[in-house]
């Protein structure tokens, strides 16, 4: 048996390569949408991707099942669980509790595990060659490493109203009997990783065991004394940020992804096409820098997507594609720095890049406005905006700042004044440099707090 985690940094998403080797056959749990990589591992293993399954419809990413069956003829598997209103909205198999998938020596049992959502599927995988008996589950975002799923996406991304509760009621039936019926043996193999918003305290080791948390998760002791309310108090308080950008993924991911096929080279494209496109609105560009390398000049208009780290996580912060039909051009450093650009974005819905820069020469250039620590107190402005997570402002903020997170902004303008001026901030800047680019684009006057939260604080020191 072969299983080969692939991890994006970027969104915290691991999806799985699981091959059997004897016949050459391979299942991809949870891909994503950029399937080279995927296709990589196949030929490197002389092996046939024959199966691509969901745990379930995910929120913080768009799903690459579909891609990969187009691609390779393998049969999508879906959940067929958690009733009418969470079934799949395109062609593929309904795995219901119980259900298998069989890969040569390899057999992947399909367990309904709701909470995170009600159609949640795990995968217990046996390897056949060795042994009659399960070894592994993949999780999804059941068990993570140190945590589990949140229940609560349901309310603060897909218009739900307090299914939070039934949903941490689910989590916790569902550990109850898994625990019950598995040993403790069993790796477990999580779709998410520390950073993710699926959770509040999600670990940064890639695997654990059931055993181990059973032992020493926060959830163990709530388990151990049958406290079903404990657990589930301690489940919904302070989960993080829903970014706004869920809920388009939410609906995307039931109705079926669109199938990009092949996609055509990017164009490098000089600075005065760039300019024609901008001026007329076909296009934005996008600033792929540092935020204090933006800061000090930019493209006008510009948006602010610092990669590769997030630039799939800022880029949704940023670019709504569900009203936004312009094209996208990207400061890279090569063709090849620019599709993997696109590559990120794409993981979130924008397919919109059709064009990369490679310098700023030739460009007007902006000095974004800001001001000082200094100066806040004097300046005349309508809001003083925090856009941090919640539980960063809820630990300190600049008296009279209100609180929207970056991941919110751009869907929330009407919470935001028509006029007078938006000072801004984050914790360093980072984030403050994508909500505030967003703002302007949007026709908000948008003026940035240098060094942010950390350069108040400094200074009132």
């Amino acid at each position: 048996m072969l299983l080969e985690r692939l991890y994006d940094e970027d969104l915290a998403q691991a999806s799985y390569f699981i091959g059997c080797q004897a016949k050459g056959e391979a299942l991809v749990v949870d891909a994503r949408r950029d399937i080279s990589d995927y296709l990589a591992l196949a030929a490197k293993h002389g092996m046939r991707i024959t199966a691509a399954a969901e745990t379930h419809i995910h929120a913080d990413y768009l799903s690459g099942t579909r891609e990969l069956a187009a691609a390779t003829g393998a049969t999508a598997y879906v959940s067929g669980e958690g009733g009418k209103d969470w079934q799949y909205g395109f062609e593929a198999e309904r795995l219901m509790d119980g259900d298998a998938i069989n890969l040569g020596n390899l057999k992947i049992i399909a367990r309904h595990t709701p909470g995170h959502t009600p159609e949640h599927l795990s995968y217990l995988l046996t390897d056949g060659a060795f042994s009659s008996s399960p070894g592994y589950l993949l999780s999804g975002d059941f068990i993570f490493a140190g945590d589990l799923g949140r229940p609560d996406l349901l309310d603060e991304a897909a218009g739900g109203v307090d299914t939070r509760f039934a949903g941490a009621r689910d989590l916790y039936a569902s550990l109850k009997k898994t625990l019950a019926e598995l040993p403790d043996y069993i790796q477990v193999h999580p779709g998410h990783g520390s950073g993710s918003a699926c959770g509040k305290a999600l670990g940064a080791v890639p695997s654990t065991t059931l055993g181990y948390e059973r032992e020493f998760s926060w959830w163990a002791g709530y388990l151990a004394n049958n406290d079903e309310q404990g657990f589930i108090d301690e489940l919904l308080n302070g989960q993080p940020d829903a970014h706004a950008y869920f809920a388009r993924m939410k609906s995307e991911n039931r109705e079926g992804p669109a199938v990009l096929g092949p996609l055509p080279h990017l164009e490098k494209v000089c600075a005065q096409e760039i300019l024609a496109q901008v001026q007329d609105g076909a296009a934005v560009f996008v600033d792929t820098r540092s935020h204090i390398e933006i800061a000090a000049g930019t493209v006008p208009g510009a948006l602010s997507i610092p990669g590769l780290g997030k630039t799939a996580s800022f880029g949704a912060w940023a670019y709504d594609p569900e009203n936004d039909q312009r094209s996208m051009i990207v400061l890279a450093q090569s063709a090849e720095h620019a599709e993997r650009i696109r590559a990120h974005l794409m993981r979130v819905g924008i397919d919109a890049v059709t064009g990369y820069a490679t310098s700023l020469e030739g460009l007007p250039l902006a000095v974004p406005k800001s001001i000082s620590p200094a100066q806040l107190e004097e300046f005349a402005y309508e809001l003083l905006l925090d856009v941090r997570n919640k539980s960063e402002y809820a630990a300190g903020h600049i008296p009279g700042a209100r609180h929207l997170s970056g991941g919110k902004v751009l869907w929330h303008q009407q919470e935001l004044p028509a006029g007078g001026k938006i000072v801004t901030y984050c914790q360093s800047g980072m984030r403050n440099a994508v909500a505030a680019s967003a703002l302007r684009d949007a026709g908000f006057d948008v003026v940035e707090l240098e060094g942010s939260y950390l350069g108040w604080k400094n200074s009132s020191n």
